[in-house]
């Protein structure tokens, strides 16, 4: 298959939104190996790696997109689920800890189970 070369900004552009979406998954990775309790740790999964995969899948956007005829939708479809899952299920395990009154380390602020 003779595939034409991408232009070279959408290839720099590709490439910008798969280095900042490996840094943020990386950053986040770190933060749920590091972080010392269970609500600390929930941070990192849920902001920095759906930041993360979002621009993953950006960039997969973009590339099968300036490669095919069209928008890429499933993509989109990735996006949209990623989006509206990644909240709610951290909120079903924050409720979970709080329910099970985990045990926080001495820098947790506050006492989520005693408001």
């Amino acid at each position: 298959m003779n595939a034409e070369p991408l232009a070279l900004w959408v290839e720099i552009l590709i490439s910008l939104f798969l280095l900042l979406g490996a840094a943020f998954v990386l950053i986040g990775a770190i933060g749920l190996f590091r972080l010392p309790d269970f609500f600390m740790r929930l941070h990192g999964p849920t902001k920095a790696t759906t930041l993360g995969v979002g621009s993953l899948v950006v960039a997969s956007l973009i590339y099968f997109s300036a490669t095919r005829e069209g928008l890429s939708l499933h993509e989109l479809l990735i996006s949209l689920f990623l989006f509206i899952s990644a909240p709610v299920s951290a909120y079903m395990l924050a409720k979970a800890a709080v329910l099970q009154q985990l045990p926080l380390t001495p820098r947790t602020r506050g006492k989520p189970w005693e408001q």
